[in-house]
């Protein structure tokens, strides 16, 4: 079976994490959030990929020639975004049976299998995988009836507009009698346009209401949220990473002896860490990282080849790939992509 994966968004409700790199490339436990996406499709015997880009394409397309996955891949960039619909109708010609579709930026273990079949033994023209959140406001809103057919659907809604928590979490099944409704060269999406339209055609459109763990890296609140969630285990997505204490720390880290370390918490490769410091529960600390004397961090996001100095206190913090922390600085609640001394 073949998938369509969209990586092509900009990702402004994560800016500045952003400003460096796409949205799809956003680390988790050393691996971008796209990455999980390939595996789990591959998981599922789907092994056939098409993947669109746009925003800073290249090091999507670079990171992935360097890095090989389990499916095969192709990409499609486009110089002009085209939408969700849009991006799938240009390259129309590759799906000749039913096709998966998912977002780039979501993290999820969700067996499609399962999916999969719902969609085939309903007769669907499209399934749209749903999810029940508390968080309903960055999300499209679907209803459906008992047997799963959904009968209304608004896109990110006013708080007036909610009616239901069953969200839209950006995976399809889709049939290619689909691409018939999708106009060519056009921007048209899946949600405001094709959905809509279906609709009105009184064509069969049902929603599979999902168990499995699913979250949108979408804002930097829920980027954490994904993050520390696969440090407690909510979401299954490394089986190359096991510990029985939480404290998943690579062998060529280089760990002083008086350092304490607080799980849950992931320590990468080639880390050095100096004396008296202390790495609290909900710790990322990404390859090639150094940290100094005296430094105390906690729940926060160290992405690869950061500097810190010493007598350093981060708490609840992000910091990008090369950043560079000097000494003597209390950081809280803050993103830093650069340098802050």
């Amino acid at each position: 079976m073949k998938a369509f994966v969209l990586a092509a968004g900009i990702g402004t409700r994560l800016s500045p994490l952003t400003t460096s790199i796409p949205k799809p490339m956003i680390p988790i436990l050393g691996k971008p959030v796209l990455y999980y996406t390939f595996s789990n499709l591959y998981k599922n015997g789907i092994d056939d990929v098409f993947v669109n880009v746009h925003y800073q394409h290249s090091s999507i397309m670079n990171f992935f020639k360097e890095n090989k996955t389990d499916v095969k891949l192709k990409f499609s960039r486009e110089k002009k975004l085209l939408g969700t619909a849009g991006a799938i109708k240009n390259k129309e010609n590759f799906f000749d049976d039913t096709f998966v579709v998912m977002s780039g930026d979501g993290l999820t273990d969700i067996n499609l299998k399962k999916v999969i079949n719902f969609h085939k033994e309903r007769m669907a023209l499209v399934t749209i995988v749903l999810k029940k959140i508390n968080l309903r406001f960055d999300y499209g809103i679907a209803v459906a009836d008992k047997n799963g057919k959904i009968k209304s659907f608004v896109e990110k809604p006013f708080w007036g507009d909610i009616f239901n928590n069953n969200v839209n979490t950006g995976i399809y099944i889709f049939e290619p009698e689909v691409f018939k409704f999708i106009p060519k060269n056009k921007f048209f999406d899946f949600s405001t346009n094709l959905f809509p339209l279906l609709m009105n055609r009184k064509q069969k459109i049902y929603g599979y209401e999902m168990e499995e763990y699913w979250i949108d890296i979408g804002n930097i609140f829920e980027y954490k949220k994904g993050v520390f969630d696969v440090l407690d285990e909510k979401v299954k997505i490394r089986d190359d990473i096991k510990s029985k204490t939480n404290k998943y720390i690579s062998v060529t880290a280089q760990i002083d002896k008086s350092v304490k370390i607080h799980g849950p918490c992931y320590i990468g490769s080639n880390v050095v860490i100096e004396k008296n410091t202390i790495i609290g529960a909900y710790s990322v600390i990404s390859d090639d990282v150094k940290i100094g004397n005296n430094v105390f961090i906690e729940k926060s996001i160290i992405w690869k080849n950061v500097r810190i100095g010493g007598n350093v206190k981060i708490t609840n913090s992000i910091l990008g790939n090369n950043a560079v922390i000097s000494n003597n600085i209390t950081l809280f609640d803050s993103v830093v992509m650069e340098y802050f001394k």
